[in-house]
């Protein structure tokens, strides 16, 4: 039976219908269909665009974050988690249409600040706190730049996913990361780390 009151996780359905066909372009029939509700109650619970974007965005964040605890409880070493996070951030990134953050930054400002704001306030400072983790722990080098270190992993990840850069169709992309991130993270372990992130890998 549809609901007439839409969750927070149940929102996270709308997120595929929007990178399908577009934040603009989705219909109310076809994100109606993909929440199980209707689209007289779609209306009435998000009476524009602009509001059911934020909180279909807003709920996806959530996902991330649930996603990121069921991690952690994974894996108890900094380094494990950090390329465990970097999969995470690939995966997700790669469903992401090209235009998609584009539209979003032009048509959905609101929006587009709350991801920044996710970004700065959530994910960065994330990574940062893993560097710092493994640093105490003695997996990571003590003399690396946490905040340089935290710009170069999220900049590779877009690297990674520039087709211009590495079109899918010549390269697999499994080793592109093995090579990206392998290679790069070990360079700023101890021999522990280095050691802890090489048994991981093995296991990819």
């Amino acid at each position: 039976m549809p609901d007439s009151t839409l969750s927070t996780s149940s929102l996270e359905a709308a997120i595929s219908v929007f990178y399908r066909y577009g934040l603009r372009d989705a219909s109310d029939a076809a994100l109606a269909k993909a929440l199980n509700t209707t689209e007289p109650d779609l209306a009435a619970q998000f009476p524009s665009r602009e509001l059911l974007v934020h909180h279909a965005v807003l709920a996806d964040m959530e996902r991330q974050k649930r996603e990121h605890v069921a991690l952690y409880a994974q894996y108890s070493s900094a380094v494990e988690r950090l390329y465990g996070l970097l999969q995470l951030g690939l995966r997700d990134l790669a469903a992401v249409p090209g235009q998609y953050y584009g539209d979003l930054q032009t048509d959905f400002p609101l929006t587009w600040d709350a991801v920044m704001e996710h970004l700065n306030s959530y994910s960065a400072p994330q990574l940062q706190q893993l560097l710092n983790d493994g640093i105490r722990s003695r997996l990571f080098r003590s003399d690396i730049n946490i905040q340089l270190v935290t710009k170069i992993l999220i900049e590779q990840l877009n690297v990674m996913l520039n087709p211009q850069v590495f079109p899918p169709d010549r390269y697999n992309m499994r080793e592109v990361f093995r090579s990206i991130f392998l290679y790069y993270i070990r360079g700023i372990c101890t021999d522990e780390g280095a050691r802890i992130a090489a048994e991981h890998f093995a296991r990819l």
